[in-house]
């Protein structure tokens, strides 16, 4: 396994776990004055992750498996 891999492995962990807010189900307080503090959370955690999982197909996607799958389409194309 490639050191980027592991990396982005325990990234992918830690934002698991971030996922689990259970210290905001009890809060009342309000981000902006209209938003709860739990929705707000799971605003920024969901561009978090929408923004990790971009950089991993930038950086760990299988280009080798990727240019397999091409060549099988131009063997099989008549």
């Amino acid at each position: 396994m490639k050191k980027i891999s592991v990396v982005f492995l325990v990234i992918f962990v830690v934002l698991a776990a971030l996922h689990q807010d259970s210290w905001n189900w009890s809060s009342s307080h309000l981000v902006f004055g209209f938003m709860p503090v739990g929705l707000a959370y799971h605003a920024l955690y969901s561009l978090t992750a929408a923004l990790f999982w971009g950089i991993v197909i930038k950086f760990a996607w299988p280009e080798d498996l990727e240019q397999w799958a091409e060549e099988g389409e131009k063997s099989s194309t008549p």
